[in-house]
């Protein structure tokens, strides 16, 4: 089930057209767009009905402005993402946004009545950098924490990790990211991560 976590991960940042995210406490949004999003998901019936297609249009519309991407790319590749150039580190971004995607999509189509808790949340005046945590209930399994890492920029909250059962999603990447690396150099990364997602998207589209 921790995969169906990712799916919370991804949706929990969902934000209503119009709702300025800089103007609301990072705890507050989490709350109240995971409840809104999971009403549309349990309504939506082409994604109870497994549309990945349907699910993807709903995350590149609702979630990529709320989440930081380039630092979710650099935080994967560790010390190999200064190994590589703007160019490539600008396709790398885009490849690791599209690759992240199409898992929360996937995963959007296996929700089943799952709830969640949200655990205290502190935050100190003038605190750019914080953590909301949860737990995610199952019918018949433990519950999974699931914690938020967001910063505060000028354009309001962004979302640049989450940590699923005490896993970093972002940094689980860095072992892969780095034999990668090893083995042809960031553009053999680069078109590991193009195969990944050509996969991905052509499953999408069955």
């Amino acid at each position: 089930m921790k995969f169906f976590a990712l799916l919370l991960a991804g949706v929990s940042l969902l934000l209503p057209a119009g709702v300025g995210a800089q103007e609301t406490a990072p705890d507050v949004l989490v709350k109240n767009v995971t409840t809104e999003v999971l009403d549309i998901i349990r309504k939506d019936k082409d994604i109870q009905s497994g549309s990945t297609k349907r699910a993807i249009e709903l995350v590149e519309q609702k979630v990529l402005p709320h989440f930081n991407f380039t630092r979710m790319t650099a935080l994967a590749l560790g010390k190999e993402w200064r190994k590589a150039t703007p160019d490539q580190q600008k396709v790398l971004t885009e490849e690791f946004r599209t690759l992240l995607v199409r898992t929360y999509s996937n995963a959007l189509t296996a929700y089943k009545n799952q709830s969640v808790d949200y655990l205290p949340f502190r935050m100190q005046p003038g605190d750019a950098d914080v953590t909301v945590r949860t737990h995610i209930h199952q019918p018949g399994g433990k519950p999974i924490t699931l914690d938020y890492s967001l910063e505060k920029l000028a354009q309001g909250w962004k979302v640049y990790d989450v940590v699923v059962g005490g896993v970093s999603l972002v940094t689980n990447y860095r072992e892969s990211f780095s034999a990668e690396v090893r083995n042809g150099g960031i553009d053999g990364l680069i078109k590991s991560l193009q195969a990944k997602n050509r996969s991905m998207d052509g499953s999408a589209r069955k």
